[in-house]
């Protein structure tokens, strides 16, 4: 077993009885429950430990779930996660549900989806639009163990999960159901298929609906299991097909109104987009420590310079990740009419840079890397194949695009360095929020706090430009983001209509930039919003390196890092490692 130091080491007991800390309750509360499922699950590189790398890399290599962790996985009651508070469970807002889900995906992805996270984007369109009925019944199904599944609709530039859809027909008594798609995550272990189905052939914003499918009513006349595909990542997660020949669906199975479907995957997708970003950045976390152990092993004094340019950097990055992914998760309960813009732009920067940084990461891990059976160093791998899957990959990135694109030249014309700054409490974590309803998300308008937040941090930091070190160059740097923005303002205003916009690639562009502009202001807000209970988190060295890389990604003017920036990172970097703690904002002890 990796030996850890005494602040790794913690009982259930101590973590369970763990005061507070100035945390308000229900993150307290969440905290508790993520710091009790990392216990559960024990050191990941013990070889020993039935819930390690070591078992879910074998377990991966067979093609089949880890049954003893998923075990472990309902005993807790994890789909507890997964229903609000009001129907008897433990969901409250968002962001905290990412921090109690990040002790699974910091082991495995494929566990992650594959046990769980999917029944929540699968019951969303319930808890957005169901009936007081559906959303009890699907309650009790989550609360006593069970899975749901979600059949999605088909997308312009979709992967294997996201090509081909089911269609529906009125019928006496509600609907009949027809049509085939090979790739559904637990289309053969869910209890509950929520699908989104055309009801009209005709194109346009009403043409499709959500029903929910009882797979234990399909009889083998009407409904067919498709033989299981071989992915090539999350290959844990059991993919398998469903073909449907005329299969009867009563009418109350519908969810919310006919042709609701489109506005349903638009509410709800935000939710599973951010989340998405909250928790895989966790899983990108156990690939840079096994960079750290490569490049730390067989040395006793410090790491080699070669080295700190990249693991400081992606460091940085996934504080980054964090920070823009925690942003728009409270965003969801606090700004909830505004939020999908910038759930959209972070769904869209936070692969992105997750993909580079595991190509730098690979440089470091070298051949070790691709040792599909190594707990200490096989996560690259692993991680590399599960994130396009995981709807991390082109797909996710279009879908992006297509909600930011027709929403940019009304940006430019009425919000930007015009509308007000959003509540401190988006960025301070500790800050009481009001609870996550799907219910209230909107799917347009609402205006772009995080341009008008960037916009007022720059302000403040400005008077530190003649003042030198880190604070200065933060200050450098928040101003040329406010720069790169009034140059797409300036673009933007000109962009022709939505429609012919979508189509035209030099306008794409101009998304992709704005993503990055928004993120930055997530950085500085997440930064700006400390309160010094994390002297790390406090001190501007990350964020300047954070958005230095990010402004050199974007083309913009970056000032030189100050010194001493790269290596105080680094020394953060190696401390976690050597604690057993984790990459994110959290900094939270993941081998108890």
């Amino acid at each position: 077993m990796r030996e850890l130091t005494a602040a790794a080491m913690t009982t259930i007991a101590e973590i369970t009885q763990r005061p507070a800390g100035g945390k308000g309750g229900q993150e307290a509360d969440a905290l508790a429950r993520a710091a009790r499922l990392e216990a559960l699950l024990g050191d990941p590189y013990d070889p020993a430990n039935p819930h390690g790398l070591r078992a879910l890399f074998a377990a991966d290599a067979r093609r089949e779930p880890p049954a003893v962790t998923e075990a472990l996985l309902t005993e807790e009651g994890l789909g507890a996660e997964f229903v609000p508070v009001a129907h008897g469970g433990r969901l409250t807002r968002a962001d905290l549900l990412a921090r109690v889900l990040r002790p699974v995906f910091r082991r495995d992805v494929a566990l992650g989806f594959g046990y769980g996270i999917i029944s929540l984007f699968a019951t969303g369109a319930v808890w957005a639009a169901g009936s007081a009925r559906q959303r009890q019944d699907v309650a009790d199904l989550l609360l006593t163990g069970r899975r749901a599944t979600i059949l999605h609709h088909e997308l312009a530039h979709a992967n294997a999960i996201l090509r081909d859809e089911f269609t529906a027909r009125t019928a006496p008594g509600g609907y009949r159901l027809s049509g085939r798609k090979d790739v559904i995550i637990n289309a053969r272990r869910a209890d509950l298929q929520v699908a989104y189905v055309r009801t009209d052939a005709a194109r346009g914003p009403r043409s499709h609906s959500v029903l929910l499918l009882d797979p234990a009513g399909q009889r083998p006349e009407h409904a067919h299991h498709l033989p299981r595909v071989r992915t090539p990542g999350m290959r844990g997660a059991l993919f398998s097909g469903l073909e449907f020949t005329d299969c009867p669906v009563p009418g109350d199975a519908l969810v919310g109104a006919a042709g609701e479907g489109v506005s349903l995957a638009l509410r709800t997708f935000q939710v599973n987009r951010s989340l998405i970003c909250g928790v895989v950045t966790a899983s990108a976390g156990t690939v840079l420590h096994s960079a750290v152990r490569a490049a730390s092993e067989g040395r006793s004094g410090p790491l080699a310079k070669r080295w700190h340019k990249p693991l400081a950097g992606v460091f940085a990055d996934l504080l980054a990740c964090d920070a823009m992914a925690t942003v728009v998760l409270r965003a969801l309960s606090l700004l909830p009419a505004g939020a999908h813009l910038f759930a959209a732009a972070v769904k869209y920067v936070v692969p992105e840079l997750l993909r580079e940084d595991l190509e730098e990461l690979a440089t470091v891990l070298g051949a070790r890397g691709y040792d599909h059976e190594s707990p200490e160093y096989g996560a690259l791998d692993k991680l590399a194949r599960d994130l396009p899957v995981a709807g991390l990959g082109h797909a996710g990135s279009a879908s992006c695009q297509a909600v930011l694109v027709p929403q940019l030249r009304g940006l430019a014309e009425r919000s930007w360095f015009a509308e007000d700054e959003p509540p401190p409490e988006l960025f301070r974590s500790g800050a009481e929020l009001p609870d996550l309803d799907y219910r209230v998300l909107g799917i347009a308008g609402g205006g772009d706090f995080m341009a008008a937040s960037l916009v007022g941090c720059a302000t403040r930091l400005a008077a530190s430009r003649g003042v030198g070190g880190h604070i200065a160059a933060l200050a450098a740097l928040a101003e040329a983001f406010v720069t790169e923005l009034r140059a797409l303002q300036e673009r933007c205003r000109s962009l022709p209509t939505p429609g012919t916009a979508l189509t035209d690639p030099a306008v794409a562009v101009l998304s992709d930039r704005y993503s990055r502009v928004v993120g930055a202001a997530a950085i500085l807000g997440i930064w700006e919003g400390q309160d010094g209970g994390a002297p790390f988190l406090a001190d501007p060295a990350w964020a300047v390196l954070a958005l230095s890389r990010l402004g050199e990604r974007l083309g913009i003017p970056v000032p030189d890092l100050p010194e001493g920036c790269q290596e105080q990172v680094v020394d953060e970097l190696v401390r976690r490692y050597r604690d057993g703690r984790s990459c994110d904002l959290d900094a939270v002890a993941y081998a108890l």
